[in-house]
């Protein structure tokens, strides 16, 4: 697996941020180009030991050697270890963070082995096992990475009232480096 180049991804976003000053691109208002300081090594090793887990290499990578959120797709990347530092009860994706982060939680089984179009019946809670949430979309739209199972390290989106859950890209260097785009 490559490495990310640092420098030059933090040169896009800076580029992403110059030419739109009004953050009128979508999410920008919430990430506002800005990218946290990588993750050291320790902290990121302790997070998968506590949540007994394996994150994808190119994720890893990306927390390791780019940043720790939020310039990314949607309103952002969500941060790996802690809170972001605005989180509040008004915004569900924080409570979709903290959820994530119950015991075992991440290393449920990934129960499905196909994708699931359409309305969702089930509770979202039982088909996120598994996955950790990257980022929201709005309206209760998620995008998870896959952390086990034959679909580990592809990116999902869960839209329960209209989307599903599907894949929208095979890992996260794709899905990442399609929104620096």
């Amino acid at each position: 697996m490559k490495s990310w180049d640092e420098g030059g991804v933090r040169a896009r976003i800076r580029d992403m941020a110059a030419r739109d000053p009004e953050r009128s691109r979508f999410g920008a208002g919430t990430h506002r180009y800005e990218l946290a300081p990588a993750l050291p090594e320790a902290e990121i090793r302790a997070f998968e030991e506590v949540h007994g887990i394996n994150l994808s290499a190119e994720y890893r990578s990306f927390v390791a050697e780019v940043g720790n959120g939020p310039a990314g797709p949607g309103h952002g990347l969500m941060p790996l270890t802690v809170p972001r530092p605005e989180a509040s009860e008004d915004w569900a994706v924080d409570d979709e963070w903290e959820e994530d982060r119950l015991p075992g939680r991440l290393a449920e089984p990934f129960l499905l082995a196909e994708p699931l179009p359409g309305r969702i019946g089930a509770s979202t809670g039982e088909l996120t096992g598994g996955t950790l949430m990257l980022a929201e979309e709005g309206c209760g739209i998620y995008i998870r990475l896959v952390l086990n199972g034959p679909r580990e390290g592809e990116v999902w989106q869960i839209d329960p009232d209209w989307g599903g859950f599907v894949q929208v890209s095979p890992c996260f260097r794709t899905w990442y480096t399609e929104w620096l785009q």
